[in-house]
């Protein structure tokens, strides 16, 4: 007998409002294709290579750690 436990699931609720306001017009937040119970940074259309969107918040990491 196995017992599941219930996994809480990021929404939109849980988005903080200046990181919906930052989001640039053909970006949308969605499931995560890597983590299920997150949401994810989604293209709409290309994004051209350089593109800047923000304001940034939080630490910034070098490519090695990404």
């Amino acid at each position: 007998n196995t017992t599941e436990v219930p996994v809480a699931v990021e929404t939109l609720d849980d988005v903080p409002e200046h990181v919906l306001r930052g989001l640039p017009e053909d970006v949308r937040l969605f499931p995560s294709a890597v983590d299920k119970t997150r949401l994810g940074v989604w293209a709409t259309k290309s994004i051209l290579k350089g593109k800047k969107f923000g304001p940034f918040v939080g630490d910034k990491k070098k490519r090695s750690q990404v």
